[in-house]
């Protein structure tokens, strides 16, 4: 199932998004939220040296119905509040994506990682241009099971010539030994292992090149 990086943009006017952008070095790590259709509940820790006069900011917006400090030490508060626009979470129902917490933003800009099927991060996306968040998506990885890549007889003859330290570096066992050891014919070994190595040295080649990297304004 893909995974994807984002960084998503908090547009003007959003109360998170204006207070982050009024104190860039400050950063929010939103710990959990929820939300229905008309509010939001967030719990975040925030961070800054600009502590007090961050979290009376917070408290002054008219978007903010409710500021409890739960903890607070040197330049760390721990925060829930209350808020009639968590529009990042309105974009995610929407498009049924779970949000993975915790996340970090900080300067206007909220780092996002998320596992989903490609349709639902393409309705995501959707949902960002009607919501005018703009975003960008960093990366996109296909994760793939052992089993989905290789067969069982690949996997098996791959993971006993490792452990037997075939492809150590002073090889601890020859192809002679591990074929003798699975019982198969030598020429019978070396074909499953070029065949598994093959399908993971492309694998791992297509994971460090092809990372997709574009970006959407609404």
């Amino acid at each position: 199932m893909p995974r994807a990086r984002l960084t998503l943009t908090i547009p003007d006017g959003i109360w998170i998004g204006d207070v982050s952008r009024a104190y860039p070095d400050a950063q929010f790590r939103i710990l959990a939220a929820l939300a229905d259709d008309q509010a939001g509940v967030g719990l975040a820790e925030v961070t800054a040296q600009q502590l007090p006069s961050i979290l009376t900011e917070i408290d002054a917006s008219e978007e903010v119905t409710e500021l409890d400090i739960l903890q607070r030490h040197d330049n760390t508060a721990l925060i829930q509040f209350e808020t009639t626009m968590p529009l990042l979470l309105f974009s995610v129902q929407g498009a049924g994506v779970p949000l993975e917490m915790p996340f970090l933003l900080a300067d206007g800009e909220a780092e996002w990682e998320l596992t989903a099927s490609q349709h639902r991060l393409s309705e995501l996306g959707t949902q960002f241009e009607q919501f005018g968040i703009p975003f960008t998506v960093n990366e996109i990885q296909q994760d793939i099971e052992p089993e989905q890549l290789l067969t069982d007889r690949q996997l098996e003859l791959l993971t006993v010539a490792v452990e037997r330290g075939y492809y150590d570096t002073l090889r601890e066992c020859s192809l002679t030994e591990l074929a003798d050891e699975l019982g198969i014919a030598k020429s019978t070994c070396s074909e499953i292992l070029h065949r598994a190595e093959g399908e993971v040295i492309k694998q791992f080649v297509n994971r460090v090149t092809d990372v997709t990297v574009e970006t959407e304004t609404p």
